[in-house]
């Protein structure tokens, strides 16, 4: 029996956040998509898959406003209005607690001026995110097929030959994959990563405040990792609390009280009474860095070739300014007639995007370094930096474009500017 044979342009492994939004990038722009994803899509929008909320970048937000994907999020979305650095202690402490007198401050203001001013980032919880994104994936027409996977591939003249898990068989220009940090396309592909696990682990649960948190996100460094209060619509707020994993591990097995008081002693009184608002989730924590992002044929894009430690927030933007680079760099290559996958078409991408998401993640690893320890003088040296860095308007400037994914050559659709053949 002949298998059926589907042809595109282009092939995304992954239907996730990072997947997607590519897959729109290059249909929006005129290229013909073909999307797969192992998981059945219903399942991610449920509360109980994913408890992880994102910062998105103001960059990152014109992207998705460009692609239509913010209009669907809508009051979903909680702008960050500041930024709030500090090293400490939990209270009760035998030593010195709570948060340090030298901390580091960043208010949106000092960029964008006046109460429409673009925000830091905006903070989304992940399903309403996934959601957003199959809304807007339905209204372009875009081929999404789920659940089904990407089983093999093979590199043809001019094309890759995609052999799909449903027995369907796919030849395309490309194969984007974004399947994920176990990317099977990648280990098929020959591509290499470096970097290695953490003995630290992320709780992540949401909160709701008593008081108005005014769209303020606080990172407390504390001995055992940083504890992120993220604010989230509604009055709520994510907390991503790394810590060693036998830590995070007790905390989850907390009866429900005994889980609060400890969150509480971390988290401080500054927003009133709180109260925990759905189940806790724990993710293992790792680091890895693909040697090349690109191969005959096929190119990485988001955790597929690279994944940090979420101490700065910026897994989800690292994987979207990949969508942003690598979907211009098909669209011209596609504008001038050329092939798609050849390894002249993608060395632009490589070049675009490995430098910068090597040094990302290996600066986060010397933060998390700097900071997960209570060793005396690291701390007043850590503390007096962020002291030093704060009192200096060009410094603090700096270092809000860098967090906004505002610095370097900036693809098109990271300034606002939308794609077309």
């Amino acid at each position: 029996m002949t298998k059926q044979t589907d042809t595109c342009d282009v092939l995304v492994a992954g239907g996730g956040m990072v997947g997607l939004t590519l897959a729109l990038a290059l249909r929006q722009a005129g290229l013909e998509v073909i999307a797969v994803d192992g998981e059945v899509p219903a399942a991610q929008l449920d509360p109980a898959y994913d408890g992880r909320a994102s910062a998105i970048a103001f960059a990152s937000w014109r992207m998705l406003k460009t692609l239509g994907v913010v209009e669907r999020i809508g009051a979903h979305a909680e702008p960050i209005e500041e930024i709030v650095v500090s090293d400490g202690r939990p209270a009760g402490s035998s030593r010195r607690s709570g948060p340090s007198s030298l901390f580091l401050h960043f208010d949106r203001r000092e960029l964008n001026p006046g109460p429409e001013g673009e925000a830091l980032g905006y903070m989304v919880e992940n399903r309403r995110m996934r959601l957003a994104l199959a809304q807007q994936a339905r209204e372009t027409g875009l081929d999404l097929r789920a659940p089904d996977a990407v089983e093999s591939h093979s590199v043809l003249p001019g094309q890759i030959r995609v052999q799909l898990r449903s027995g369907r068989v796919v030849q395309a220009g490309l194969l984007a994959a974004a399947d994920g940090r176990d990317s099977r396309s990648r280990r098929a592909a020959g591509l290499r990563t470096a970097g290695w696990v953490h003995k630290q682990a992320a709780l992540v649960v949401t909160v709701r405040a008593q008081r108005p948190h005014r769209g303020i996100a606080h990172e407390y460094f504390l001995p055992g990792g940083p504890f992120a209060i993220l604010p989230l619509s509604d009055n709520r707020a994510c907390v991503v609390w790394t810590d060693r994993a036998p830590t995070v591990g007790a905390l989850l097995a907390l009866k429900d009280g005994d889980f609060l008081a400890e969150l509480k002693a971390r988290f401080g009184d500054f927003l009133g009474d709180l109260t925990v608002e759905g189940p806790r989730f724990s993710y293992p924590l790792g680091v890895h860095v693909a040697e090349k992002l690109i191969a005959p044929g096929v190119a990485l894009v988001g955790d597929a070739g690279h994944g940090v430690h979420p101490i700065a927030g910026q897994g989800l933007n690292m994987g979207l300014r990949d969508c942003a680079a690598l979907a211009e760099v098909l669209v011209d290559a596609a504008r001038l007639g050329q092939d798609l996958g050849a390894t002249a078409t993608l060395a632009r991408y490589d070049r675009w995007r490995r430098f910068d998401n090597a040094l990302l993640a290996w600066a986060t690893e010397g933060f998390n370094t700097l900071f997960s320890n209570d060793w005396p003088l690291l701390r007043l040296a850590r503390d007096l930096g962020m002291s030093a860095v704060s009192s200096i308007p060009p410094a603090r400037r700096f270092f809000m474009k860098a967090a906004g994914g505002e610095l370097g050559d900036l693809p098109l659709l990271l300034r606002g500017e939308a794609l077309a053949l």
